[in-house]
Protein backbone atom coordinates (compact mmCIF):
# COMPACT_ATOMS: atom_id res chain seq x y z
CA UNK A 1 0.00 0.00 0.00
CA UNK A 2 1.09 3.74 -0.82
CA UNK A 3 -0.94 5.38 1.53
CA UNK A 4 1.20 5.77 4.73
CA UNK A 5 0.53 6.87 8.58
CA UNK A 6 0.02 10.33 8.35
CA UNK A 7 -1.03 11.28 4.45
CA UNK A 8 -3.70 13.83 4.10
CA UNK A 9 -6.14 12.11 1.41
CA UNK A 10 -9.09 12.85 -0.05
CA UNK A 11 -11.85 10.26 -0.67
CA UNK A 12 -13.24 9.91 -4.11
CA UNK A 13 -15.88 7.44 -3.27
CA UNK A 14 -18.90 6.64 -1.23
CA UNK A 15 -20.41 8.91 1.51
CA UNK A 16 -17.73 10.87 2.12
CA UNK A 17 -16.94 11.77 -0.67
CA UNK A 18 -14.61 15.00 -1.52
CA UNK A 19 -13.73 15.24 2.19
CA UNK A 20 -10.18 15.21 3.40
CA UNK A 21 -8.57 13.87 6.11
CA UNK A 22 -5.23 12.53 8.05
CA UNK A 23 -4.56 8.66 8.16
CA UNK A 24 -4.46 7.32 11.60
CA UNK A 25 -4.01 3.95 10.95
CA UNK A 26 -3.73 1.38 8.14
CA UNK A 27 -5.30 -1.59 8.03
CA UNK A 28 -2.67 -3.80 6.10
CA UNK A 29 -4.62 -7.22 5.95
CA UNK A 30 -7.83 -6.01 4.59
CA UNK A 31 -6.51 -3.11 2.50
CA UNK A 32 -8.03 -0.52 4.27
CA UNK A 33 -7.55 2.86 6.26
CA UNK A 34 -8.84 4.69 8.87
CA UNK A 35 -9.11 8.72 7.88
CA UNK A 36 -9.49 11.44 10.75
CA UNK A 37 -13.02 12.57 11.02
CA UNK A 38 -14.39 10.68 8.28
CA UNK A 39 -17.01 7.85 8.13
CA UNK A 40 -17.94 8.06 11.65
CA UNK A 41 -20.30 5.51 13.26
CA UNK A 42 -22.35 5.27 16.11
CA UNK A 43 -22.31 2.08 18.40
CA UNK A 44 -24.17 1.41 21.18
CA UNK A 45 -23.02 0.48 24.54
CA UNK A 46 -24.78 -1.30 27.09
CA UNK A 47 -25.19 -0.38 30.27
CA UNK A 48 -23.62 -2.62 33.33
CA UNK A 49 -23.64 -2.89 36.79
CA UNK A 50 -20.96 0.20 37.00
CA UNK A 51 -21.39 1.62 34.05
CA UNK A 52 -24.37 3.69 32.15
CA UNK A 53 -25.45 2.56 28.65
CA UNK A 54 -24.03 5.17 26.45
CA UNK A 55 -23.59 6.27 22.49
CA UNK A 56 -19.78 5.74 21.42
CA UNK A 57 -18.56 7.41 18.06
CA UNK A 58 -15.40 6.80 16.24
CA UNK A 59 -14.07 6.18 12.31
CA UNK A 60 -14.81 3.51 10.57
CA UNK A 61 -11.98 2.45 7.98
CA UNK A 62 -12.17 2.93 4.31
CA UNK A 63 -11.45 1.09 1.42
CA UNK A 64 -8.24 1.89 0.53
CA UNK A 65 -9.02 2.17 -2.87
CA UNK A 66 -11.68 4.93 -2.21
CA UNK A 67 -9.10 7.71 -1.35
CA UNK A 68 -6.10 9.25 -3.05
CA UNK A 69 -3.08 11.27 -1.43
CA UNK A 70 -4.07 15.29 -1.10
CA UNK A 71 -1.23 16.70 -3.52
CA UNK A 72 0.18 19.42 -1.69
CA UNK A 73 1.19 21.59 -4.02
CA UNK A 74 -1.82 21.36 -6.43
CA UNK A 75 -4.14 20.69 -3.40
CA UNK A 76 -5.63 17.78 -5.92
CA UNK A 77 -5.63 14.30 -5.56
CA UNK A 78 -3.46 12.84 -6.99
CA UNK A 79 -1.47 9.07 -7.33
CA UNK A 80 1.94 8.10 -5.35
CA UNK A 81 5.20 7.38 -7.20
CA UNK A 82 8.39 6.70 -6.79
CA UNK A 83 11.38 7.77 -7.36
CA UNK A 84 15.15 6.96 -6.75
CA UNK A 85 17.65 10.23 -5.60
CA UNK A 86 21.00 10.17 -7.24
CA UNK A 87 22.87 8.69 -3.37
CA UNK A 88 20.12 5.90 -3.74
CA UNK A 89 17.95 6.85 -1.77
CA UNK A 90 14.14 5.98 -2.77
CA UNK A 91 11.52 9.21 -2.38
CA UNK A 92 7.93 9.06 -2.46
CA UNK A 93 6.26 11.95 -4.58
CA UNK A 94 3.11 12.81 -5.92
CA UNK A 95 2.31 11.96 -10.28
CA UNK A 96 0.54 15.23 -10.56
CA UNK A 97 3.09 17.80 -9.58
CA UNK A 98 5.96 15.58 -9.40
CA UNK A 99 6.98 17.11 -5.65
CA UNK A 100 8.32 15.34 -3.02
CA UNK A 101 5.97 13.54 -0.06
Amino acid sequence: MKIKTGDTVVVIAGKERNKTGKVMRILEKSNRVVVEGLNMVVRHVKKTASKKGSKATFEAPIAASNVMLLDPKTKKASRIGYRVTKDGKKERIAKKSNTVI
